[in-house]
């Protein structure tokens, strides 16, 4: 071996012990075809068995077309305990419907029916209880 082939790292140094080298790998951009991804992955073990179930409006279930901001006890549902109005994700209701009871919610703490802030909330003991 001369000077400049011990300085120069080969793949055996580099590669830890026990782990095979697999050489370079193809780029996605030269169109190798790619498996498809399964559609059920395995579980680990250890783990619970909850299977995901998507979320449904309650609004278009129930086929409302106006959501009602003098009632307080329907809304209460999609205000959190700061007083913050819950999102999308969480509540599960579509757009159109979200849109709607964002404005219903304003509506009714405008006129007190709701609280504005998570201190209204400590205060009456409750969401939409006056006291």
């Amino acid at each position: 071996m001369t000077a400049t082939e011990q300085l120069e790292p080969t793949r055996e140094t580099i590669q830890p012990e026990g782990i095979p080298h697999e050489g370079p790998r193809e780029s996605v951009s030269e169109g190798a075809p790619r498996e498809a991804a399964p559609r059920e992955r395995e579980r680990r073990p250890g783990r619970g068995k909850y299977i995901h179930r998507r979320k449904v409006c309650a609004f278009c279930v129930d086929k409302v077309e106006f959501i009602d901001y003098k009632e307080p006890n329907k809304l209460r549902r999609y205000i959190s305990d700061r007083g913050k109005i819950e999102p999308r994700r969480k509540t599960g209701t579509c757009a159109r419907h979200q849109r709607a009871l964002a404005s219903a919610l304003k509506r009714a703490r405008h006129i007190a029916l709701l609280p504005f802030t998570g201190a209204h909330v400590r205060e009456t003991g409750g969401v939409g209880l006056r006291g």
